[in-house]
This record gives C-alpha cells, structure tokens and sequence, in this order.
C-alpha cells in the first residue's frame, strides 16, 4: 500500500466532490497511521460531507482530545453536532472555535446560529 499515493488520490477524491470516495481511501490510512492528524481530519470532514455524521464525530473527538487547541476541529466538531440535532453538545466547541480564532466570520456565524436556535447565549 502507497500511503501517499493513496492519500493524494483521496484528496482529488474530496476535492472533486466524491467524499464517499475518499473516505474509502483514507479509512486504511487512518489505520496504519493513527497519529496522522492531517489525515484524520480528511477523513472527518469526508465523513461530514457524505452525511456520515457519527463516524466524523467520532474522527473529531479523536482530534480535540490529541490537540485541543485545533480550533478547526472544533469548529467542525460544532457543525456535526449542530446538523445532527444537538446544538447543546454543538455549542461549546463552536465557543471555542470562535474563541480561538475570533477574526473567522464562518466561526462566529455558526456559534450565532447555534446560539439563536437555543434562545441566545447558554
């Protein structure tokens, strides 16, 4: 298995608008390098765009808890929540995306949405 050749070929994948197809390609990776951070937030935001929304949760915490300084990964972790029903739980990690990196306007238009959705700040 050519890790790298793999992994670029998924890139293509997702960035041609096959996120089922990528996915596919970077399961394997994620198994053989785990640690890969790059890799695993791929696969989530995959997971994200194919509406497999547990499997990029799960992707996602996996990143928060490795780095929870990965605002990205919060914010993405946000969204998941937020498009499967559970602005509670999608609320805090949107906080601390927006948190950490205030100047995002996609940051803060989720965090507001999300907030709006529960009747303002909780």
């Amino acid at each position: 298995m050519d890790l790298l050749a793999d992994y670029r070929r998924a890139t293509m994948f997702f960035e041609t608008g096959d996120p089922t197809g990528a996915a596919r390609l970077l399961e394997p990776i994620v198994d053989a390098e785990p640690g890969n951070a790059a890799v695993r937030q791929l696969l989530a935001r995959a997971y994200f765009q194919s509406a497999q929304l547990n499997r990029a949760e799960e992707q996602l915490r996996e990143l928060v808890d490795r780095d929870p300084s990965d605002h990205y990964a919060h914010h993405v972790l946000g969204r998941t929540l937020e498009r499967m029903n559970r602005p509670t739980d999608a609320l805090r990690h949107l906080r601390i995306a927006a948190a950490m990196y205030a100047a995002n306007d996609d940051y803060r238009i989720a965090l507001e949405r999300v907030e709006s959705r529960l009747g303002g700040a909780r």
